[in-house]
């Protein structure tokens, strides 16, 4: 029965004896991953998170500061707008002033035109009116010519009556003139 006493607490696992060798052993070995987990995987984790926040943090300048350049850039194409477009209004009105001026120009020219029509035909009329009163004097004399020959029952040539036409005539530019 000691043998079976024996054999019986041989495989009753005891709470209370405790093996300190795999105990201690767990411990040391847990250690020493906490120890090489704190010198080597830590910081380099940490370093990692360190990176990775510097470079959030720069992105997030570099967009603020693209943003700030978004925004000047904005404000300088909205002055270039802003003065293209004064100078649209002004080239519009600069070309509203030409367009006045080229049509008073035209204006003026075909009023002078106008004039110079007026003239010429003024002159035309004056000398076509001369024509009319020479020939009609010319006529008359011709006239007053056949008249004074039936008066004086006689014929007057050609020559004599032409003769009489011209002095007629010279007599009333004597007359017109005087």
């Amino acid at each position: 029965m000691l043998a079976l006493l024996l054999a019986a607490s041989d495989g009753d696992p005891n709470p209370l004896n405790v093996d300190l060798a795999p105990a201690i052993t767990a411990l040391i070995v847990f250690g020493l991953v906490c120890l090489v987990f704190f010198t080597k995987v830590w910081p380099a984790i940490g370093k990692g998170l360190d990176d990775r926040q510097a470079k959030i943090r720069q992105e997030i300048e570099a967009a603020e500061q693209a943003q700030a350049e978004a925004r000047a850039s904005m404000d300088r194409q909205q002055e270039e707008l802003a003065k293209a477009r004064a100078e649209a209004n002004e080239m519009i009105s600069q070309a509203k002033a030409d367009a006045e001026a080229s049509a008073q120009d035209l204006r003026d020219r075909a009023q002078k035109e106008l004039n110079e029509l007026r003239e010429n035909a003024s002159r035309e009329i004056r000398a076509a009116k001369e024509a009319a009163i020479t020939e009609l004097h010319a006529e008359s004399a011709a006239l007053a010519t056949a008249i004074a020959s039936r008066i004086l029952q006689r014929e007057i040539n050609a020559q004599d009556q032409q003769s009489l036409i011209d002095e007629s005539l010279r007599e009333l530019e004597t007359v017109r003139n005087g």
